[in-house]
Parts: structure tokens; sequence; C-alpha cells
């Protein structure tokens, strides 16, 4: 049964952009970064990030009513969450898809009444532009887009470390695992386990960076091609996380197929996603984020369950399950 929706609640979803503007410019500026060299008091912290006195003390206070500062006798700090996540010289930093979500998102959403009614892209391939060769034109970008996608797997990453019964197994491949914290993260809870990412090959400078500083150097590694027109390597278990969503039916049923012919009897492909309950009413961010799908590809979408079990099915494992990660995120898992 639905609760019934009061005018303040409306106004809250309706003006939410504001508080996650909020955010998104704190983390533009840099501002939990410098926090975590030291606490500041107001007047100090607003000339180190170049703010204008007028907005300067509602901009801190706010992150502080939305806890993720803190402040006492007019100094402010992180927040012990802030401090882990949005510090960008740590390596739990996961503020790389909120930079994206600022620089990328954020004006594109701007276009959804268009992309509702046209059905198409209305990132760079709106104007005739290709999204990857957005991403992948430079180093700098490319880079950027590779921690975007490790800030949003990274709470992932921690769960499926923990939940999947790795004891079962001893190899891992992310296909597509940008810098590779899917395979850090089972590394580092398993030592038992080896793998490593499948990945364009311009990527390998930064996911060598990446594992390196964990120390796994010589447990993980690197290995380059395209999904779509190479076998991929074999693995006791194949990870696809955030990669389906972004391809039409026979592209993600091509990528089901793939990772079966690269397991071995018993082996287990997983894919994470936003998988979308089965009656589409409950998993807003699954529901958002085909939205967002419809913005930044031509055929991506998010899946049920149902749909998603199906194609597993079609493409040979003998079973399948899903499992519930962080909020609004589900793991898929096959069995071959």
């Amino acid at each position: 049964m639905q609760h019934e929706i009061g005018p303040e609640s409306i106004l809250q979803v309706g003006l939410g952009f504001m508080a996650s503007k909020t955010l998104l410019t704190a983390v533009e500026l840099d501002l939990f970064t410098r926090l975590a060299e030291g606490p500041l008091r107001g007047g100090e912290l607003a000339e180190a990030l170049g703010l204008h006195a007028r907005g300067a003390a509602d901009f801190l206070d706010a992150l502080v009513a939305m806890g993720f500062l803190e402040r006492s006798d007019g100094v402010y700090r992180n927040s012990p969450s802030a401090d882990a996540y949005l510090d960008r010289e740590k390596a739990t930093y996961a503020g790389g898809i909120l930079e994206m979500a600022n620089s990328r998102l954020y004006p594109f959403w701007g276009s959804l009444t268009e992309a509702l009614r046209t059905g198409k892209p209305q990132n760079e391939l709106k104007h005739g532009g290709d999204e990857f060769g957005a991403i992948y034109g430079d180093q700098e970008s490319l880079e950027r887009f590779l921690h975007a996608m490790t800030g949003l797997s990274m709470g992932k990453a921690l769960k499926i470390a923990e939940k999947f019964p790795w004891s079962d197994y001893r190899s891992v491949l992310d296909v597509g695992g940008a810098v590779g914290c899917v395979p850090v993260a089972v590394a580092q809870r398993h030592p038992h386990m080896t793998g490593g990412v499948y990945e364009l090959p311009q990527v390998r400078p930064v996911f060598e960076r990446y594992v390196q500083s964990f120390g796994l150097e010589d447990r993980l590694s690197f290995h380059g091609g395209d999904f779509f027109t190479d076998d991929l390597p074999g693995a006791d278990v194949i990870v696809l996380g955030h990669i389906l969503h972004g391809w039409g039916t026979e592209e993600k049923r091509l990528l089901l197929r793939k990772a079966y012919d690269a397991l071995p009897d018993g082996g287990a492909v997983l894919v994470y996603d936003a998988i979308i309950d089965d009656e589409r009413r409950e998993n807003v961010s699954g529901l958002l984020g085909s939205l967002n799908m419809l913005i930044e590809t031509r055929t991506g979408f998010e899946y049920t369950a149902a749909e998603g079990r199906t194609w597993l099915a079609e493409a040979g494992f003998r079973s399948s399950r899903i499992e519930p990660l962080t909020a609004g995120h589900s793991m898929m898992v096959g069995i071959r």
C-alpha cells in the first residue's frame, strides 16, 4: 500500500537539486581534501577555497547540517565519513563519481524532458560527438572517469568481498573493472584469491598504480582487450559491474554468453547493477539509473531481476540468484 505524500515531501524531492549541488560543489572545491590536512576556522577555510564572504558561512553550515562537516567553536572539520571517502588523497576516495556527476551528469539531466520526448542521449552524442572519445580522449579525462567508476563501485566492492562465498573459488576477473576496486577488495579480505581486470589497454597504468598502492601487484594483473570483439580470459569468477546496464538487450545477452564461455564448470558470473524490482515499484535508484542510461547511452537501460535471470538461463547458466548489496543495488549470481 502506498503512503500518501504530503506537500513538504513533494517539495523536498522537487528541490533536492539544491542539496545535491551543494555537495558536488564542495567536492569540486576540494573542501574535504583541504580539511583532511587539519581543522580550520570558517574565515580561514573560505579564504583557502577562494569563497566570497557573503555565501561562505551558509555553504559551510549547510554541509554541517547535512552531516558532511562538523563545527565546534567556529572551527570546521570533516565528519568521519567525509574524511574516509571524500579526501582525494586517500585510497578510499569515493568522490570521483561525484566529480563526474558535477561536470557531466548534472548539466545533461537538465535535458531530461528532451530525452523522454526523443528517446535520444543528451550527452556528447547529442551534438555528433562520442562520449567514449570525450572520456578516453586524454589521460586526465580517462583517469577522472576511472576514479568516478571506482567511487561508484567502492561500497558494492566491500559488500561483494564480504558476502560472496570466495572460499569456494581461487581467481576473479573483473570485466570492464576500471582500476580494480572489486578485485582489490576481494584480495584484501581473502588472501588465497588472485585475479585482475579486463579493460581497454590504455587503462593499464592507472590500474597498476592503484593496485600497487595496496601492495597487491603480485596477486592482481591487467588484461587488455575489447570485451565485444575479443574472448575473455578464464577465471573461476567473472564480475560484470555497472557494465550490462550500458547496453541494449542483445549486447547484454552477448556479454553473458562470453562470461559463460570463459568460466569452468562450477564457475560463477557475478553481475551488479541497480537491478529493478520485478514489480517496478520500489527501487527508485534503479529506475532513476535507467533514466540516466537514457541520457548517457544509445540503448542502455537498467533491468529487473526476472529479466537478468532469464538472460542467464539463455546463456546456459544452470542456476542463478539475486542478493542485495547496498541501497538500490543488488548482485546477480549465475553458476555454470
